[in-house]
């Protein structure tokens, strides 16, 4: 941590107590004991003090999550278009109103890839944990927040035709064990046989179900709560991981996985450092820092820079204050750039040196440590980022299947072309070009396991060649030859179509085969 955040502390501790309070939070941390199972509010941790796993409400009956009369059944669930269809689709007018079908908490309710805009509600459901989520809204057509609690039938959505969507319809999808925690789709329609129309227009804003004195609590990686999800299990030492949960929860910006990385980047994690500077601990806060923002969060009667629970809380209530104020500034143009760079930038040289510069400081100790920090908290974040959270498909590992394949590119479509533009973990400088996009595609479509060569011409050389009128979905097409090597290379989706990202100015599109293409099978 650097020196200046002693001196900048002060400044944002005011937003601190307005935003968050003082007084810590009444949430309290989910242990990952056994994943996504009911279990008893009374559990105790291995220390023996209580957990405070956090406890949903039994949900009541399901309900259907549009009115009758108002949307018509158009897919199913099941294969579809060469890739599995997760969820049943019900299209009508766009701002139709959509009804949660459930009660439960909004973990997410934004932009999300593939579905322009999604709501993923958590639910107990007979003692274990359910996730329903709906997609495809405009943004004026999401109407809950992340956090809220709602009750089946409450109105939290309008129908819109966002994202990978061909028409106004709502997608909606039934997931037992958490769409955020590896759970499984099951078929909606077997859930909602028989189950009433929405009730009335209560609306979002209607009195929230109370979940404090819940009969059954879930102990799962972050479900119920609002970012917890988005930390990867097993990607920090478990003592840690609850702490991560509660403190990536405490406002939208600041996610577990931010946190986690910003950790790794200050201290590798590991416990007990003293900087040169004084900086002190796994989040290595400057101790004048620390006094203003660390609590006793894990209630063992002092609040200590060394304890995991005050110190990681810690640094979400000061990266909640950053974020805040950062946020301020790029909405009244004082400010310019990327928002979650500008908070990392903020944490490591102080939130005015961010104000001084109208955005990414440089020059000096800014460009020789700021800029590379701020690098290196980005690159690490992805290790600590669970699988899927922000409604990128997510493979099994050592899974292999051509509709796999279908469905990883399917879940770009519309999103730049940029020369020399990603790579098997996805877009790089916003987009993709013809061979990062078969790259990522093929990777995540074997289930993590081939990575092939960057260039379309060194992608021809892998795998078997097989006829043209053979493509199957899954297959890598090739054409703009030039002698014996391939210009450009798209992936086959059956039906003389292909999924492809064509050239500078456009977008990954689907579009018929081009005459010259060649085929070939690498999975």
């Amino acid at each position: 941590m650097s020196r200046r955040r002693a001196a900048v502390a002060l400044i944002v501790t005011a937003a601190t107590a307005a935003i968050l309070g003082l007084s810590g939070c009444t949430q309290q941390p989910v242990i990952p004991h056994n994943r996504c199972s009911g279990t008893s509010s009374n559990e105790q941790d291995d220390k023996g003090s209580s957990t405070g796993n956090t406890e949903l409400k039994a949900s009541g009956p399901i309900a259907q999550p549009t009115k009758n009369g108002t949307t018509t059944f158009t897919s199913p669930f099941g294969p579809r278009w060469g890739t599995e269809h997760k969820g049943v689709d019900f299209a009508g007018p766009v701002g139709t109103p959509i009804y949660a079908a459930l009660d439960g908490v909004a973990v997410k309710a934004g932009p999300a890839s593939g579905f322009g805009n999604w709501i993923v509600l958590d639910s107990l459901v007979d003692g274990k944990p359910v996730s329903t989520v709906y997609g495809h809204m405009f943004d004026d057509g999401v109407l809950v927040k992340e956090g809220q609690q709602v009750k089946a039938g409450d109105h939290i959505a309008n129908i819109g035709n966002n994202g990978q969507s061909t028409g106004a319809h709502l997608h909606f999808e039934y997931w037992d064990g958490g769409r955020l925690q590896g759970g499984t789709a099951v078929d909606p329609m077997t859930k909602l046989g028989g189950a009433p129309s929405p009730a009335g227009e209560a609306g979002s804003d209607s009195p929230a179900i109370e979940l404090a004195a819940s009969l059954s609590a879930i102990d799962c990686g972050g479900f119920g709560v609002a970012g917890g999800g988005d930390l990867k299990a097993g990607s920090v030492p478990p003592e840690m991981e609850p702490w991560f949960r509660k403190a990536g929860s405490l406002c939208p910006q600041i996610k577990p996985s931010l946190l986690a990385a910003d950790a790794k980047a200050e201290s590798g994690l590991v416990r007990g450092l003293t900087s040169a500077s004084d900086a002190k601990g796994i989040t290595q806060f400057m101790p004048r820092t620390f006094a203003s923002y660390g609590q006793d969060d894990d209630s063992n009667g002092k609040i200590s820079i060394w304890d995991d629970g005050d110190a990681i809380m810690a640094q979400g209530r000061y990266f909640c204050a950053i974020a805040a104020q950062v946020d301020g500034r790029i909405a009244d143009g004082s400010v310019k750039g990327d928002p979650k760079s500008l908070y990392i930038a903020s944490y490591n040289a102080g939130e005015g040196a961010v104000k001084n510069a109208g955005g990414m400081p440089s020059g000096g100790d800014y460009t020789a440590q700021t800029q590379p920090y701020v690098a290196k908290v980005l690159a690490y974040e992805a290790e600590f980022a669970a699988p899927g959270g922000s409604g990128e498909l997510v493979v099994s590992p050592g899974s292999a299947s051509g509709s796999q394949v279908v469905e990883a590119a399917r879940q770009f479509l519309g999103t730049p072309y940029v020369w020399g533009g990603g790579n098997i973990n996805g877009t790089t400088g916003g987009g993709f070009d013809c061979s990062g996009l078969t790259s990522y595609a093929i990777y995540k479509g074997s289930g993590n396991k081939i990575t092939l060569p960057r260039t379309s011409e060194q992608q021809w050389t892998v795998g078997v060649e097989i006829p043209i009128d053979q493509a199957q979905a899954g297959d890598l097409v090739f054409g703009s030859w030039a002698g014996t090597d391939p210009g450009h290379v798209g992936i086959a989706i059956g039906g003389g179509q292909m999924i492809h990202a064509p050239t500078t100015g456009d977008v990954v599109k689907q579009a018929p085969l081009q005459s010259d293409m060649k085929a070939r099978r690498v999975l």
